[in-house]
């Protein structure tokens, strides 16, 4: 648990490095969210291109019962890992403030993740199939705007503190 302690103590002093120049213009508590939720979403990204890519070769997945389009199952293969990684980042970096208890906030979490699952859905089956974009610039269209999304409701409900409320 030290160990863990210690990382976060490093990550908070790196972030905190990077912060100085944009402390007049932006809220620190943004600023880490931009770092920490940039991070995820680069890796959320990078795990995209090389399951679409690579794992599953652009194919369409056949379960038999439903055939999944590539784009599609690289995002469900994706989505467990990011899962993971946005809840500790926000947790313990971004809103360690928030006062409700870790059950809670996971479960929060988990339900905005699903609304954000829903509009990464929507978003890629619109920007691929309907508008014929490329599916990796997609996703990262989608990304952006799922993020201001998912900012705003880890903020006010996930990880909801006396101030956010306000």
């Amino acid at each position: 648990m030290e160990h863990l302690n210690n990382l976060r103590e490093h990550i908070f002093v790196l972030i905190n490095w990077f912060y100085q120049p944009f402390k007049k213009y932006i809220p620190e508590e943004t600023f880490r969210y931009a770092v920490c939720g940039g991070s995820n979403l680069v890796l959320d990204n990078f795990l995209f291109f090389i399951s679409y890519n690579y794992v599953l070769k652009k194919q369409i997945v056949d379960l038999k019962i439903v055939a999944i389009s590539p784009h599609i199952a690289s995002f469900l293969l994706v989505f467990p890992v990011t899962f993971i990684t946005g809840f500790i980042l926000s947790k313990y970096i971004t809103f360690s403030h928030s006062e409700l208890r870790g059950h809670i906030q996971l479960f929060r979490y988990a339900v905005t993740v699903f609304i954000c699952i829903l509009l990464n859905y929507i978003f890629l089956k619109l920007f691929v199939d309907y508008f014929g974009f490329y599916p990796t610039l997609s996703k990262i269209l989608t990304s952006g705007l799922v993020v201001i999304y998912s900012f705003f409701s880890q903020k006010h409900f996930t990880f909801k503190t006396a101030i956010s409320s306000k």
